[in-house]
């Protein structure tokens, strides 16, 4: 076995070790606390920390697996010199600044030890942080490695690590005129191939080393999210997610709603809308949707002759409704970066939730009659037994929202105890009451594809945290407030100004590191304006989800075009229609904040 295999196998099991320990220490503190307060010790500092393992454990899982987000404009190079011209840029450039990012590390760990901190009995704190520069080191390397097949390739990566750190150890500060120089390359280097995670690690270094302060500061951001009470929930919901999809839960599903909404016009359409919100409150608007339901019912749609521009249209909307429904992932980030609850946000969600899905489904029943009519189909008949029958067998992936939303709800467990008991429920579903997955041959394989996407995006919503703090130091909220008030007085007026960012914003940015950046800047002038927390942070979560839809680089897009072999560019033309009916529903979410807040003031809030 080579080197690189075993280190695989060591970051893997390390891995799987963090996981566990994040699933049940948790679940063992919700459980003891009817039973006379039992819990361990210390153990939400060790979820902690096997948060910071998971982050960057699977950080490396990512590298190997290639799944840190990248743009898609390397493409349009083709397969020639200047491509690989481009990877070797790109990769050079991603591996200094990983390594900046380890050197900014090795302070923050160094700092940390000197406070003395311990985990359990005399274990120091340090030696567990210590996980980060060691794996952004490994990282660096593999960067290094992978930016060519030559020598001289990897020499050039390794020169611009030296020169970085160099600057880096030469000088407090950089001049300003070389900031716009980097910061330029910095970029550059994202658009032809580097990881997202790059561009905002390394201009929040360069920001930061601009102004004179320790690049460490981007490292303690970093740790501070890391640290965060609701963080862990991210890897534990991405986790259960990852089990059902790869078992059989969509088929079971897709069995379920077809039965339930077949005997309608259009019922296919309406069946994938509701089958794709639910599956979508798993995964959170990661993609998984489209990825495990994408090639079951495209299929279904084109053998019951809807159109094939409509049935990818629905397939690439449908990837991101139910953004908004518990437990999402994306509504506990907006919940720990706005400061807003997520108890609340889940009951302000409930209805504009419902819109959008619904606003889809009337479109796929207008496109069924339309078929209905010209003779081309024929609707099969509600049949009650198979309903039944349908929904006892999808009874578990159709309980889980519920077990989580009630443990949540109840009070019994936290939002991080009820993620835990979420991913324990997958486990056991998908292991040992519906045997989709071996619990010792299939489930660790999930388990760790599971962590490529959770360190792809726990890395990039760390390091966007770091370019975050940067943007509060400078003031720029406050700058950007006193633009606004200056120039729009009317709370309507801001509100449509704010659609339209969003809506452009959600489109470049993937959607975490969207709310890390963006939801500071933005509730200080929907509070300034008078708006609702809770009422502004669905319009931002709704208009990130049109967001996925909105050309040229919409997640969603390019999800699509990846998994059905079809152009952007004819993708364009079939989401148009989908884009305009949930920017309708986007619209009424904005303007009719009844809708978000009713539920609320039913019950109280």
């Amino acid at each position: 076995m080579t080197a690189p295999r075993i280190l695989g196998r060591i970051e893997g099991g390390f891995f799987l070790l963090a996981l566990l320990a994040a699933t049940f220490l948790p679940l063992i503190d919700a459980l003891g606390r009817p039973l006379g307060n039992i819990h361990i010790p210390g153990s939400a500092g060790l979820v902690q920390q096997a948060t910071l393992w998971m982050a960057f454990l699977g950080a490396l899982l990512a590298a190997r697996n290639r799944q840190h987000l990248t743009l898609s404009t390397a493409e349009l190079l083709g397969e020639s010199r200047w491509k690989d011209l481009a990877h070797a840029l790109s990769y050079a450039v991603a591996a200094a600044v990983t390594a900046v990012l380890s050197y900014a590390s090795i302070q923050l760990v160094k700092a940390e030890k000197e406070q003395g901190g311990y985990l359990i009995g005399k274990i120091p704190e340090w030696w567990s942080e210590a996980v980060m520069p060691v794996a952004l080191l490994i990282l660096a390397l593999w960067f290094v490695w992978n930016s060519s097949t030559g020598i001289l390739g990897r020499a050039g990566a390794l020169l611009a690590i030296a020169v970085l750190l160099g600057l880096l150890y030469r000088y407090p500060t950089l001049a300003p005129p070389f900031t716009l120089p980097l910061a330029a390359l910095i970029l550059g280097a994202v658009l032809l191939g580097a990881p997202v995670f790059v561009a905002m690690g390394g201009l929040a270094l360069l920001l930061f080393f601009r102004d004179g302060t320790p690049v460490a500061a981007v490292s303690a951001e970093i740790y501070r999210l890391i640290g965060s009470p609701s963080i862990p929930a991210i890897p534990l919901l991405t986790a259960a997610g990852y089990i059902l999809a790869e078992g059989q839960a969509s088929a079971r599903l897709v069995r379920f709603f077809r039965s339930l909404f077949g005997f309608m016009p259009g019922g296919l359409a309406v069946m994938v809308a509701a089958v794709c919100a639910v599956f979508t409150t798993f995964t959170g608007g990661s993609g998984v949707t489209i990825i495990a339901l994408g090639g079951l019912v495209l299929p279904m749609l084109l053998d019951d002759s809807y159109p094939e521009g409509f049935s990818l249209g629905l397939v690439t909307a449908a990837g991101s409704l139910g953004l908004l429904f518990p437990p999402s992932l994306p509504v506990i980030l907006y919940s720990v970066v706005a400061g807003v609850p997520a108890d609340s946000l889940y009951l302000a969600g409930l209805v504009p939730g419902a819109l959008l899905v619904i606003l889809v489904a009337l479109y796929g029943i207008r496109i069924g009659k339309k078929l209905e009519a010209s003779g081309h189909k024929e609707r099969p008949k509600f049949v009650l037994k198979e309903v039944l029958v349908s929904g006892w067998k999808a009874k578990w992936e159709l309980g889980l929202p519920v077990f989580v939303i009630v443990l949540f709800a109840s009070g019994f467990a936290s939002m991080v105890e009820a993620s835990a008991a979420a991913c324990a429920y997958a486990i056991i579903v998908s292991c040992f009451v519906e045997k989709d997955l071996h619990p010792f041959r299939d489930l660790p394989g999930v388990l760790l594809k599971a962590g490529s996407l959770m360190g792809a995006v726990l890395l990039l919503l760390s390091v966007a945290m770091g370019l975050t703090s940067w943007l509060v130091d400078a003031q720029i909220p406050a700058k950007l407030l006193e633009t606004v008030k200056t120039n729009i007085h009317s709370p309507l007026v801001f509100l449509l100004v704010l659609n339209l960012i969003l809506l452009v914003l959600g489109s470049v940015l993937e959607i975490y590191s969207a709310i890390v950046i963006l939801a500071p800047l933005v509730a200080p002038m929907g509070a300034a304006f008078g708006i609702d927390p809770v009422h502004l942070g669905i319009i931002f979560l709704a208009n990130l989800e049109l967001g996925f839809l909105f050309p040229p680089v919409g997640l969603n897009l390019f999800l699509s075009s990846s998994r059905f072999g079809k152009p952007l560019t004819s993708l364009y033309r079939h989401v148009v229609p989908f884009l305009v009916i949930l920017g309708i529903g986007v619209l009424l979410i904005t303007y009719v904040p009844s809708m978000s807040l009713g539920i609320l003031k039913a019950t109280g809030r």
